[in-house]
Parts: structure tokens; C-alpha cells; sequence
């Protein structure tokens, strides 16, 4: 369906075929997902923040502690003080009442700090998984580049040969049997800097879960394989429930719990304190008891407010500027996506075929004496260009559709032996 973004179009290339790890274990992208899941110390970073947020919640839910004091007063003096006998002794136990729903306001803003970490987790998954995609791909891309290469070179051989045979006949120079040989060459170089190019894709992906030494093998599906993608409108209904937006959801909560806090100040607390006094010399006891209220709170506390109503209110320009830079992001990727799918299908189904008829022709043709060398040699050069043109095309949409799933929040999932497809959203 179209409304399933690019079901068949195949993040990173349709690159689900299972592939052997140690010449038996299968790697497949699920794998590669899991692995940067389990391992990646971005996301097991949020295991510590949680335990960080947890303890201050438990931290914010603690009420005023009880303090318990004992004082002596009229005690070691001169006169009637000059000893115990006149001493008065006081124990008591105090505290704060708070009031304006301190204790709630800080409950709250703890918790609302809590909830936003895992949308922040879900963020930085989406981007990681974007990440394991990218360098994915890369491996198949320098994959069919070798594939691509080995093309070139088998053309360039078979001219090779050609001119060979045709200056043992007398009928050509050694510099065209020379040239055609340096272009064979070059099609080896580009052979070997593919291969290259591999190895280091596939050290690059392996890094992401830690391993130095990868000795895996990777079998991707077909690049050029572009399905339909949904339309720019769904896309974008999609854009509104990414977690890069929806971070603002939580972050909303908090600042909105930070106002609460900070008009809870405004409310002064009460201090109180009661307890006991025994009058040594009468030997006698009585209850002493006071509350204290300190003044101006309100006064103090307008700053902290407008400071904080401040920050709220600038949140939601700050959502509407990452809204805006995330929907042209979309925009273009979108954009990008459909140039280069059309840039395939012509080059596939108008392109190469006429030039692989021209070849077909000028090899007829220089074999019987009708054509140059350099005739030949251009249109081998022709289809092998066109070929890279393709393939940089599709690597091209699928770069753009790797970004288009992460800026739509949509998971990245795949199953074996079969396309990448895209499913409801993030667990």
C-alpha cells in the first residue's frame, strides 16, 4: 500500500537477505539493529539517567525534616545563675509546613523529567538505526561498484582480444591494442578501490557495536529495486508524530511543572517548633511552642515566575522553528527520492538497452572492419558510465529514504529474505 512508506522500496537496498557472519551465522539487518541496541553506549547512557531521575524523585517526595534541639538558658552566670539551680532547659522539635503545593509542584517536575527520557531514548534509537542504515548501505554500494566494475573489465577484455587479433592480421597499430589495455587497467583500478572501499564500509558498520576485527560477509538485495513512496501529505502527518517533535511534548511538561514550583514560592512556609522547658530550680515544667512566617514571599518569588512563564512560552517558538527545519528536511528527501527513482526507471528501461545494442553493433562492426577502435571503446564506456549513473542514482534514493523513516519516526524493520518494510510505530 502506498500508505506503507516505500514498503518496497527497501531501506538500505532491500537489505534483508541473511549473510554470514562467521562463515555460518547469518547477519542479517535485524541483527545488526539489535547488536547497536544492546550495545551502544548512547542508549545504555539511559539506564543511568533514570536511576539519576528516579532517586530524584524520591529525593523531591521527602517532606521538611523534623529537627530536635535541646537548649539551656540562665545557667553558669553570676548571681542567681551562678549554677544549676536556676537553669531553665528546653528540648523541642521543629520543622517546616510548606505550603502553595511545594511538595506536589517538585513531584511533578521530577516525574515529567522522567517521562520525557523516554522519548529522548527513542530519539537517539531512530538516529543510531539511521546510522546502522547508512553504513549498511555503504557495504552494498561498494559491493555492486565491484559488480559494476567486473562489467567494465569484461568489456575491456573482450577488446583487448579484438585488437590483439587485428594486429597480428596487420590491419591495426600496437597503440590501439596498448590503449585498450591501459582501459582495462583502469577498470581493474576501479575494481580494487571497490573492494577496498568495502572493507572499510564493513569496519565502519562493525564499529558501532564495538567489534575491531569484523569478519563478516554481507549479501544485500538489488539497489536499483525502488517501490512507490506514500504521498508528501502522509508523509508529513508522520513528521507531526516523530520523537524529535514530540520531545516537546515532554519538555512542555516540564517547564510547565518549573512554573508551578516557582508560583509555589509565593505562598510562604511556616516554620514551628514546640517543646519542653524544665525550670531547675522550682523543678518545675511547661510547654513552649512559636511559629514563624517570613514576609514578602509573593514580592520575591514574581521573578522566578516571569522567569519561568518566560521559558514556556518560548518553547513553543522553538517547536514551531524545528518544525518547519524538519519538514523541509522532509521536503527535500522527498524530492530527492522521486528524481532519482525516475532517474533509474529511464536509465533502466530507455538507456541501457539502446546503448547495449550500439555496443553489440560496434563490436559486429569492428570485427568485420567497419568501425574504429575508438568507435568501440567509446560505447563501452557509454553503458558502464550509465551503469554507475543508475546505481549512484538508487543509492541516492535510498539515502533519501533512510532519512525520510527518521524523520517520520517510523521503525526500522526487517525480515529475512524479504523487504525492508515499515510498521505503525516505534515500541
Amino acid at each position: 500500500m502506498r500508505l506503507r512508506l516505500a514498503a518496497t522500496a527497501a531501506l538500505v537496498v532491500a537489505c534483508v537477505v541473511a549473510f554470514p557472519t562467521h562463515a555460518a551465522e547469518p547477519l542479517t539487518l535485524d541483527d545488526a539493529f539489535q547488536r547497536v541496541a544492546n550495545t551502544h553506549p548512547d542508549l545504555r547512557l539511559f539506564g543511568s539517567r533514570r536511576d539519576v531521575l528516579a532517586a530524584e524523585l524520591e529525593r523531591a517526595a521527602l517532606r521538611p525534616a523534623l529537627v530536635a534541639g535541646a537548649s539551656i538558658e540562665n545557667a553558669f552566670g553570676t548571681g542567681e545563675a551562678s549554677g544549676l539551680e536556676g537553669a531553665e532547659l528546653s528540648l523541642t522539635l521543629a520543622s517546616v509546613l510548606e505550603r502553595g503545593g511545594k511538595l506536589d509542584a517538585r513531584r511533578t517536575l521530577a516525574q515529567s523529567r522522567i517521562d520525557a527520557l523516554a522519548v529522548q531514548r527513542e530519539s537517539t534509537r531512530l538516529d543510531l538505526l539511521a546510522e546502522v542504515a547508512r553504513r549498511y548501505l555503504a557495504i552494498v554500494a561498494a559491493q555492486r561498484q565491484s559488480e559494476v566494475a567486473r562489467f567494465d573489465i569484461d568489456q575491456r577484455q573482450r577488446i583487448v582480444g579484438e585488437a590483439r587479433k587485428r594486429l597480428q592480421a596487420g590491419a591495426s597499430p600496437e597503440s590501439v591494442v596498448l590503449t585498450a589495455q591501459a582501459a582495462l587497467a583502469r577498470g581493474e583500478l576501479d575494481l580494487a578501490r571497490a573492494q577496498q572501499r568495502e572493507a572499510s564500509a564493513r569496519q565502519h558498520l562493525a564499529a558501532l557495536w564495538g567489534e575491531r576485527a569484523p569478519d563478516f560477509d554481507v549479501a544485500g538485495g538489488d539497489p536499483l529495486v525502488l517501490g512507490e513512496l506514500a504521498d508528501f501529505a502522509v508523509l508529513a502527518d508522520w513528521l507531526e508524530r516523530t520523537p524529535e517533535l514530540a520531545q516537546f511534548v515532554g519538555e512542555a511538561r516540564i517547564r510547565e511543572a518549573r512554573v508551578q514550583l516557582a508560583r509555589s514560592e509565593a505562598t510562604p512556609d511556616l516554620d514551628w517548633q514546640v517543646g519542653v522547658q524544665r525550670f531547675q530550680g522550682r523543678d518545675d515544667f511547661g510547654l513552649i511552642g512559636s511559629v514563624s512566617i517570613p514576609l514578602g514571599a509573593g514580592s520575591r518569588a514574581q521573578p522566578g515566575i516571569r522567569s519561568a512563564q518566560a521559558e514556556l512560552a518560548g518553547l513553543e517558538v522553538e517547536r514551531e522553528a524545528r518544525g518547519l527545519s524538519l519538514y523541509s528536511t522532509l521536503a527535500e528527501a522527498h524530492g530527492r527520492y522521486r528524481v532519482a527513482q525516475v532517474e533509474v526507471d529511464r536509465l533502466q528501461t530507455d538507456v541501457l538497452p539502446a546503448l547495449a545494442k550500439a555496443e553489440t553493433a560496434a563490436a559486429y562492426a569492428y570485427r568485420a572492419g567497419a568501425a574504429t577502435y575508438l568507435e568501440w571503446a567509446t560505447l563501452q564506456s557509454e553503458r558502464t558510465a550509465a551503469r554507475k549513473q543508475q546505481l549512484e542514482a538508487a543509492l541516492e534514493a535510498q539515502r533519501a529514504l533512510i532519512e525520510i523513516q527518521r524523520l517520520t519516526g517510523q521503525p526500522f524493520i526487517a525480515g529475512p529474505g524479504s523487504p525492508t518494510k515499515i510498521q505503525g510505530s516505534a515500541p
